[in-house]
Protein backbone atom coordinates (compact mmCIF):
# COMPACT_ATOMS: atom_id res chain seq x y z
CA UNK A 1 0.00 0.00 0.00
CA UNK A 2 1.29 3.32 -1.07
CA UNK A 3 2.27 5.62 1.72
CA UNK A 4 0.47 9.21 1.93
CA UNK A 5 2.54 12.76 2.10
CA UNK A 6 3.24 12.61 5.65
CA UNK A 7 3.92 9.38 6.46
CA UNK A 8 6.58 10.10 3.66
CA UNK A 9 7.73 12.58 5.51
CA UNK A 10 7.59 10.93 8.92
CA UNK A 11 9.48 8.35 7.49
CA UNK A 12 12.06 10.99 5.90
CA UNK A 13 12.24 12.64 9.35
CA UNK A 14 13.21 9.07 11.32
CA UNK A 15 15.59 8.11 8.54
CA UNK A 16 17.51 11.75 9.05
CA UNK A 17 17.37 11.54 12.69
CA UNK A 18 19.06 8.30 12.51
CA UNK A 19 21.72 10.07 10.58
CA UNK A 20 22.38 12.91 12.80
CA UNK A 21 22.82 10.68 16.06
CA UNK A 22 25.46 8.63 14.04
CA UNK A 23 27.16 12.38 13.54
CA UNK A 24 26.57 13.54 16.79
CA UNK A 25 28.24 10.38 17.91
CA UNK A 26 31.25 10.45 15.30
CA UNK A 27 32.12 14.18 16.76
CA UNK A 28 32.66 12.97 20.34
CA UNK A 29 34.83 10.27 19.02
CA UNK A 30 37.17 12.91 17.06
CA UNK A 31 36.90 14.66 20.37
CA UNK A 32 38.81 11.76 22.07
CA UNK A 33 41.34 11.10 19.44
CA UNK A 34 43.45 13.88 19.95
CA UNK A 35 47.28 12.28 19.54
CA UNK A 36 49.04 11.30 16.66
CA UNK A 37 51.41 8.24 16.54
CA UNK A 38 54.87 8.88 17.04
CA UNK A 39 56.13 6.27 14.76
CA UNK A 40 60.05 7.20 16.09
CA UNK A 41 59.70 5.60 19.11
CA UNK A 42 57.72 2.25 17.78
CA UNK A 43 59.68 -0.79 18.27
CA UNK A 44 57.68 -2.62 15.26
CA UNK A 45 55.61 -1.04 12.40
CA UNK A 46 52.86 -3.02 10.71
CA UNK A 47 52.72 -2.72 7.27
CA UNK A 48 49.54 -3.81 5.64
CA UNK A 49 49.23 -5.10 2.25
CA UNK A 50 45.88 -4.73 0.54
CA UNK A 51 45.39 -5.69 -3.14
CA UNK A 52 42.35 -4.55 -3.63
CA UNK A 53 40.19 -5.46 -7.12
CA UNK A 54 41.29 -5.73 -10.74
CA UNK A 55 44.81 -4.63 -11.54
CA UNK A 56 45.35 -3.63 -7.60
CA UNK A 57 46.69 -7.08 -6.76
CA UNK A 58 49.38 -6.69 -9.59
CA UNK A 59 50.54 -3.30 -9.06
CA UNK A 60 50.49 -3.61 -5.08
CA UNK A 61 53.26 -6.74 -5.17
CA UNK A 62 55.53 -4.56 -7.18
CA UNK A 63 54.96 -1.71 -5.00
CA UNK A 64 55.93 -4.19 -1.57
CA UNK A 65 58.83 -5.24 -3.53
CA UNK A 66 60.04 -1.88 -4.05
CA UNK A 67 59.48 -1.34 -0.19
CA UNK A 68 60.86 -4.34 1.19
CA UNK A 69 63.94 -3.40 -0.85
CA UNK A 70 64.23 -0.21 0.49
CA UNK A 71 64.06 -1.00 4.12
CA UNK A 72 65.57 -4.64 3.87
CA UNK A 73 67.80 -3.79 7.14
CA UNK A 74 64.54 -2.90 9.33
CA UNK A 75 63.05 -5.74 7.99
CA UNK A 76 65.55 -8.60 9.01
CA UNK A 77 65.85 -6.72 12.56
CA UNK A 78 61.92 -7.62 12.60
CA UNK A 79 61.05 -3.49 13.24
CA UNK A 80 59.44 -3.39 9.65
CA UNK A 81 56.49 -6.35 9.44
CA UNK A 82 54.49 -6.49 6.36
CA UNK A 83 50.75 -8.04 6.79
CA UNK A 84 49.39 -8.79 3.33
CA UNK A 85 45.28 -8.90 3.56
CA UNK A 86 43.41 -10.58 0.80
CA UNK A 87 39.73 -10.07 1.66
CA UNK A 88 38.98 -6.66 0.50
CA UNK A 89 38.20 -7.94 -3.04
CA UNK A 90 34.75 -6.92 -4.90
CA UNK A 91 33.43 -10.93 -4.57
CA UNK A 92 34.59 -11.10 -0.73
CA UNK A 93 32.86 -7.79 -0.02
CA UNK A 94 29.53 -8.56 -1.91
CA UNK A 95 29.22 -12.07 -0.52
CA UNK A 96 29.54 -10.00 2.95
CA UNK A 97 26.91 -7.66 1.98
CA UNK A 98 29.67 -5.23 3.53
CA UNK A 99 32.44 -2.50 1.98
CA UNK A 100 34.72 -4.14 4.64
CA UNK A 101 34.05 -7.57 6.16
CA UNK A 102 33.99 -7.81 9.65
CA UNK A 103 37.34 -9.88 9.57
CA UNK A 104 39.03 -7.53 7.52
CA UNK A 105 38.61 -4.90 9.57
CA UNK A 106 40.24 -6.35 12.39
CA UNK A 107 43.07 -7.23 9.95
CA UNK A 108 43.39 -3.46 9.02
CA UNK A 109 43.00 -2.17 12.60
CA UNK A 110 46.03 -4.71 13.43
CA UNK A 111 48.22 -2.59 11.21
CA UNK A 112 49.61 0.93 11.40
CA UNK A 113 49.83 2.01 8.20
CA UNK A 114 48.34 0.47 4.85
CA UNK A 115 49.30 -0.19 1.29
CA UNK A 116 46.14 -0.37 -0.89
CA UNK A 117 45.42 -1.05 -4.37
CA UNK A 118 42.21 0.25 -6.12
CA UNK A 119 38.75 -1.39 -5.26
CA UNK A 120 35.96 -1.47 -7.58
CA UNK A 121 32.93 0.43 -6.38
CA UNK A 122 29.43 -1.16 -7.60
CA UNK A 123 27.85 1.50 -9.67
CA UNK A 124 23.85 0.92 -10.74
CA UNK A 125 23.73 -1.89 -13.93
CA UNK A 126 26.85 -3.80 -12.13
CA UNK A 127 25.96 -7.45 -11.28
CA UNK A 128 27.45 -6.40 -7.83
CA UNK A 129 24.93 -5.33 -4.48
CA UNK A 130 25.12 -1.60 -4.42
CA UNK A 131 27.41 -1.77 -1.55
CA UNK A 132 29.33 1.48 -0.10
CA UNK A 133 32.63 2.31 -1.50
CA UNK A 134 35.52 0.72 0.72
CA UNK A 135 37.77 3.46 0.53
CA UNK A 136 35.01 5.56 2.18
CA UNK A 137 34.21 2.97 4.65
CA UNK A 138 37.82 2.18 5.53
CA UNK A 139 38.45 6.46 5.77
CA UNK A 140 35.86 6.44 8.39
CA UNK A 141 36.45 3.37 10.30
CA UNK A 142 39.68 4.15 10.70
CA UNK A 143 39.21 8.12 10.95
CA UNK A 144 41.34 8.80 8.01
CA UNK A 145 40.71 12.82 7.64
CA UNK A 146 43.17 13.98 5.79
CA UNK A 147 43.50 13.06 1.90
CA UNK A 148 46.90 14.72 1.09
CA UNK A 149 47.95 14.42 -3.01
CA UNK A 150 50.93 15.91 -4.01
CA UNK A 151 51.49 17.71 -7.61
CA UNK A 152 54.95 18.89 -8.85
CA UNK A 153 55.52 19.42 -12.59
CA UNK A 154 58.79 21.64 -11.98
CA UNK A 155 58.99 22.60 -15.63
CA UNK A 156 55.34 24.24 -15.43
CA UNK A 157 56.00 25.88 -12.11
CA UNK A 158 53.35 23.60 -10.45
CA UNK A 159 54.25 22.19 -6.77
CA UNK A 160 50.82 21.70 -5.15
CA UNK A 161 49.87 19.86 -2.04
CA UNK A 162 46.30 19.14 -1.98
CA UNK A 163 44.17 18.78 1.54
CA UNK A 164 40.83 16.57 0.86
CA UNK A 165 38.78 16.06 3.94
CA UNK A 166 38.17 12.75 3.81
CA UNK A 167 35.36 11.87 6.02
CA UNK A 168 32.38 14.46 5.81
CA UNK A 169 30.77 16.41 2.89
CA UNK A 170 28.97 14.94 0.66
CA UNK A 171 30.63 11.31 0.62
CA UNK A 172 30.44 11.31 4.54
CA UNK A 173 27.01 9.45 4.66
CA UNK A 174 26.62 8.63 0.47
CA UNK A 175 24.60 5.32 1.00
CA UNK A 176 22.21 6.88 3.08
CA UNK A 177 20.45 9.12 1.00
CA UNK A 178 16.35 8.93 0.91
CA UNK A 179 14.38 8.05 -2.40
CA UNK A 180 11.37 9.90 -0.27
CA UNK A 181 9.10 8.35 -3.36
CA UNK A 182 9.61 7.92 -6.61
CA UNK A 183 9.82 11.52 -7.43
CA UNK A 184 12.41 12.94 -4.98
CA UNK A 185 15.59 11.71 -4.19
CA UNK A 186 17.45 13.44 -1.62
CA UNK A 187 21.31 13.00 -0.51
CA UNK A 188 22.81 14.75 2.77
CA UNK A 189 26.49 16.35 2.55
CA UNK A 190 27.85 16.60 6.35
CA UNK A 191 29.85 19.29 8.13
CA UNK A 192 31.11 19.09 11.59
CA UNK A 193 33.20 21.83 13.46
CA UNK A 194 35.73 19.52 14.83
CA UNK A 195 36.18 17.86 10.93
CA UNK A 196 36.76 20.67 9.18
CA UNK A 197 39.11 22.67 12.13
CA UNK A 198 41.48 19.30 11.84
CA UNK A 199 42.00 19.18 8.05
CA UNK A 200 42.25 23.22 7.54
CA UNK A 201 44.91 22.90 10.70
CA UNK A 202 46.81 20.45 8.99
CA UNK A 203 46.96 22.25 6.06
CA UNK A 204 48.09 25.33 7.45
CA UNK A 205 50.58 23.30 9.77
CA UNK A 206 51.89 22.05 6.74
CA UNK A 207 52.32 25.20 4.30
CA UNK A 208 54.00 26.29 7.87
CA UNK A 209 56.69 23.86 8.16
CA UNK A 210 57.54 23.44 4.57
CA UNK A 211 58.20 27.19 3.62
CA UNK A 212 54.78 27.26 0.82
CA UNK A 213 53.36 29.81 3.61
CA UNK A 214 50.14 29.85 1.26
CA UNK A 215 46.74 28.04 1.81
CA UNK A 216 43.69 28.35 -0.62
CA UNK A 217 40.38 27.42 0.12
CA UNK A 218 38.25 26.06 -1.86
CA UNK A 219 34.56 26.02 -1.62
CA UNK A 220 30.86 26.82 -2.59
CA UNK A 221 30.15 28.65 -0.12
CA UNK A 222 28.32 31.45 -2.02
CA UNK A 223 25.50 29.14 -2.87
CA UNK A 224 26.08 26.07 -0.24
CA UNK A 225 25.89 28.49 2.64
CA UNK A 226 25.60 26.11 5.82
CA UNK A 227 27.73 23.30 5.47
CA UNK A 228 30.01 24.75 2.66
CA UNK A 229 29.86 28.51 5.06
CA UNK A 230 31.45 26.16 7.77
CA UNK A 231 34.31 25.10 6.39
CA UNK A 232 35.33 28.30 5.00
CA UNK A 233 34.20 30.18 8.33
CA UNK A 234 36.69 27.71 10.08
CA UNK A 235 39.50 28.66 7.69
CA UNK A 236 39.40 32.42 8.10
CA UNK A 237 39.53 32.31 11.80
CA UNK A 238 42.50 29.62 11.89
CA UNK A 239 44.31 31.97 9.43
CA UNK A 240 44.31 34.28 12.26
CA UNK A 241 46.50 31.88 14.17
CA UNK A 242 48.99 31.69 11.37
CA UNK A 243 50.43 35.13 10.56
CA UNK A 244 52.95 33.96 8.49
CA UNK A 245 50.73 32.06 5.96
CA UNK A 246 48.72 33.74 3.60
CA UNK A 247 45.31 32.47 2.68
CA UNK A 248 42.73 32.92 0.02
CA UNK A 249 39.92 31.39 -1.27
CA UNK A 250 38.17 30.29 -4.35
CA UNK A 251 35.00 28.92 -5.70
CA UNK A 252 35.33 25.33 -6.70
CA UNK A 253 34.02 25.90 -10.77
CA UNK A 254 36.23 28.96 -11.40
CA UNK A 255 39.23 26.67 -9.32
CA UNK A 256 39.18 23.88 -12.03
CA UNK A 257 39.72 26.71 -14.43
CA UNK A 258 42.45 28.35 -12.81
CA UNK A 259 44.33 25.18 -12.04
CA UNK A 260 44.80 25.44 -16.36
CA UNK A 261 45.47 29.20 -16.75
CA UNK A 262 49.37 29.41 -17.29
CA UNK A 263 49.59 32.84 -15.23
CA UNK A 264 47.59 32.14 -11.93
CA UNK A 265 48.42 28.36 -11.27
CA UNK A 266 51.95 28.97 -10.04
CA UNK A 267 50.54 30.95 -7.92
CA UNK A 268 48.73 27.95 -5.55
CA UNK A 269 50.69 26.34 -3.20
CA UNK A 270 48.70 24.06 -0.67
CA UNK A 271 45.14 24.10 -1.21
CA UNK A 272 42.44 22.64 1.23
CA UNK A 273 38.89 21.38 0.06
CA UNK A 274 35.84 19.41 1.52
CA UNK A 275 35.48 16.24 -0.02
CA UNK A 276 33.83 16.19 -2.90
CA UNK A 277 35.97 19.22 -4.13
CA UNK A 278 39.20 17.61 -3.42
CA UNK A 279 38.21 14.59 -5.31
CA UNK A 280 37.27 16.63 -8.25
CA UNK A 281 40.32 18.62 -8.44
CA UNK A 282 42.75 15.96 -7.64
CA UNK A 283 42.22 14.01 -10.63
CA UNK A 284 42.52 17.30 -12.49
CA UNK A 285 45.33 18.46 -10.94
CA UNK A 286 46.90 14.48 -11.54
CA UNK A 287 46.61 15.07 -15.25
CA UNK A 288 49.42 17.32 -15.48
CA UNK A 289 52.09 14.87 -14.29
CA UNK A 290 50.21 12.40 -16.36
CA UNK A 291 47.04 10.89 -15.16
CA UNK A 292 45.74 9.49 -12.19
CA UNK A 293 48.22 6.43 -13.46
CA UNK A 294 51.04 8.33 -12.15
CA UNK A 295 50.04 9.87 -8.83
CA UNK A 296 49.99 8.36 -5.32
CA UNK A 297 47.80 9.36 -2.47
CA UNK A 298 47.79 9.34 1.33
CA UNK A 299 45.11 9.01 4.00
CA UNK A 300 46.40 10.33 7.62
CA UNK A 301 44.40 9.32 10.68
CA UNK A 302 45.77 10.17 13.89
CA UNK A 303 46.05 6.24 14.79
CA UNK A 304 46.34 5.22 11.43
CA UNK A 305 47.28 5.84 7.79
CA UNK A 306 46.26 4.38 4.43
CA UNK A 307 48.50 4.91 0.92
CA UNK A 308 47.25 4.60 -2.39
CA UNK A 309 46.82 5.24 -5.66
CA UNK A 310 44.21 7.17 -6.93
CA UNK A 311 43.15 5.89 -10.23
CA UNK A 312 40.50 2.94 -10.21
CA UNK A 313 40.50 -1.07 -10.64
CA UNK A 314 41.03 -1.78 -14.27
CA UNK A 315 38.82 -4.46 -14.36
CA UNK A 316 39.10 -4.75 -18.14
CA UNK A 317 42.81 -4.86 -18.27
CA UNK A 318 42.63 -8.15 -16.03
CA UNK A 319 39.59 -9.37 -18.11
CA UNK A 320 42.07 -9.05 -21.19
CA UNK A 321 45.08 -10.86 -19.79
CA UNK A 322 46.58 -7.93 -19.52
CA UNK A 323 46.88 -7.10 -15.39
CA UNK A 324 50.94 -7.62 -15.82
CA UNK A 325 51.38 -4.61 -18.34
CA UNK A 326 49.34 -2.69 -15.42
CA UNK A 327 51.46 0.73 -14.69
CA UNK A 328 52.50 0.38 -11.02
CA UNK A 329 54.29 3.93 -10.45
CA UNK A 330 50.73 5.50 -8.63
CA UNK A 331 50.92 2.87 -6.07
CA UNK A 332 54.53 3.29 -5.85
CA UNK A 333 54.38 6.99 -5.50
CA UNK A 334 52.20 6.10 -2.42
CA UNK A 335 54.75 3.64 -1.06
CA UNK A 336 57.17 6.57 -0.94
CA UNK A 337 54.71 8.71 0.88
CA UNK A 338 54.31 5.76 3.40
CA UNK A 339 58.27 5.57 4.01
CA UNK A 340 58.15 9.37 4.67
CA UNK A 341 54.93 9.15 6.83
CA UNK A 342 56.76 6.75 9.07
CA UNK A 343 60.23 8.20 9.53
CA UNK A 344 62.16 6.56 6.52
CA UNK A 345 62.60 10.16 4.71
CA UNK A 346 65.95 9.81 3.02
CA UNK A 347 64.59 6.33 1.73
CA UNK A 348 61.45 8.48 0.27
CA UNK A 349 63.90 10.76 -1.29
CA UNK A 350 65.77 8.49 -3.09
CA UNK A 351 62.58 6.27 -4.67
CA UNK A 352 61.25 10.07 -5.71
CA UNK A 353 64.87 10.18 -7.25
CA UNK A 354 64.03 6.96 -9.38
CA UNK A 355 61.02 7.48 -10.49
CA UNK A 356 62.10 10.64 -12.06
CA UNK A 357 64.95 9.72 -13.38
CA UNK A 358 63.17 5.67 -14.79
CA UNK A 359 59.52 8.36 -15.65
CA UNK A 360 60.90 11.72 -16.82
CA UNK A 361 64.67 11.64 -17.74
CA UNK A 362 66.24 7.97 -18.90
CA UNK A 363 62.84 6.35 -19.93
CA UNK A 364 64.72 3.05 -20.55
CA UNK A 365 61.41 1.47 -20.00
CA UNK A 366 58.08 2.67 -20.82
CA UNK A 367 54.83 0.77 -19.65
CA UNK A 368 52.09 1.22 -22.26
CA UNK A 369 49.57 -1.50 -20.69
CA UNK A 370 49.91 -4.21 -23.22
CA UNK A 371 52.77 -6.32 -24.31
CA UNK A 372 53.69 -3.37 -26.23
CA UNK A 373 55.35 -2.24 -23.43
CA UNK A 374 57.48 -3.37 -19.94
CA UNK A 375 55.17 -5.62 -17.35
CA UNK A 376 55.17 -3.98 -14.09
CA UNK A 377 57.71 -6.31 -12.79
CA UNK A 378 60.42 -5.31 -15.62
CA UNK A 379 59.32 -1.55 -14.19
CA UNK A 380 59.85 -2.65 -10.58
CA UNK A 381 63.15 -3.94 -11.17
CA UNK A 382 64.07 -1.01 -13.46
CA UNK A 383 63.30 1.16 -10.57
CA UNK A 384 64.90 -1.28 -8.03
CA UNK A 385 68.45 -1.08 -10.40
CA UNK A 386 68.04 2.68 -10.40
CA UNK A 387 68.08 3.00 -6.83
CA UNK A 388 70.70 0.70 -6.07
CA UNK A 389 73.24 3.01 -8.38
CA UNK A 390 75.92 4.75 -6.03
CA UNK A 391 75.75 8.01 -8.15
CA UNK A 392 72.14 8.11 -8.04
CA UNK A 393 71.72 12.01 -6.37
CA UNK A 394 74.53 13.21 -8.66
CA UNK A 395 72.47 11.35 -11.96
CA UNK A 396 69.45 12.92 -10.48
CA UNK A 397 71.26 16.16 -10.16
CA UNK A 398 72.59 16.78 -13.47
CA UNK A 399 69.13 15.92 -14.81
CA UNK A 400 67.48 18.58 -13.14
CA UNK A 401 70.27 21.08 -14.79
Amino acid sequence: MELNHLEMIEAAKNHFGKIIEEQLARIERMKANAEFVDYENKDKIVIGIVGGDGIGPFITSEAEKVLAFLLKEDVEKGRIVFKNIDGLTIENRAACGKAIPDDVLAELKACDVILKGPTTTPREGDKWPNIESANVAMRRELDLFANVRPVSVPEKGIDWTFYRENTEGGYAVGSKGIHVNDDLAIDFTVATQEGSDRIIRAAFDYAKKSGKNKVTVVTKANVIKTTDGKFLDTAKAIAKEYPEVEMDDWYIDIMTAKLVDEKRRSQFKVMVLPNLYGDILTDEAAEFQGGVGTAGSANIGKRYAMFEAIHGSAPRMVDEGRGQYADPCSIIRAAGMLLEHIGYGDEAKKLQMALDICGTYEKKLTITGRDTGATGAQYAQYLMDTLSREDLAEAYASYQK
